[in-house]
């Protein structure tokens, strides 16, 4: 394996460990909590949850260059799921889907093609876009931890390393 398919594979390890992660935590959500805001101006547990498991189908469709419409659509599909069990298996399935098609890339089209987003003036390469939605999933799931934290969950930081 060489470097160009070695940074792809952890990258896409990283995520993995995310979603695992992530399905752990939800473990952790009592149906009475999704209610739960931390402050007015911030997303409810529900919310951030459906927002966070959508973030790799969301982002491979704004990769894709799919139009707003599109993308909203994709990010509304799951919201109507409210078991946590439910739910982790979606952002399972989503991640596969996002995985399937970094590995399909060739390694040229990985570190070459470049895609617009619906909202950006400029493209980005594919590489850039798997950087971006590792980062984007790791900062929602960082306050997924701290809303349940916030809640009164007692968590060990260890569980983020899939301790």
């Amino acid at each position: 394996m060489n470097g160009v398919s070695q940074i792809r594979e952890h990258l896409l390890e990283e995520l993995e460990l995310c979603v695992r992660t992530v399905e752990t935590l939800l473990t952790k959500v009592a149906e009475e909590e999704w209610s739960y805001r931390p402050a007015e101006n911030m997303r409810s547990l529900f919310e951030l949850v459906h927002h966070l498991i959508s973030i790799p189908i969301t982002d491979l469709a704004i990769l894709q260059e799919r139009s707003q419409e599109e993308v909203v659509e994709v990010e509304e599909r799951y919201v109507h799921l409210k078991n946590p069990d439910d739910i982790a298996v979606q952002y399972r399935s989503n991640y596969e889907v996002l995985r399937n098609y970094m590995l399909g890339l060739t390694e040229d089209e990985l570190l070459h093609k470049a895609t617009k987003a619906f909202y950006l003036e400029h493209s980005t390469l594919q590489i850039k876009w798997l950087i971006e939605i590792v980062t984007h999933s790791y900062h929602h799931r960082s306050q997924l931890y701290n809303y349940l934290k916030q809640s009164g969950h007692d968590l060990h930081f260890s569980l983020l390393y899939g301790g």
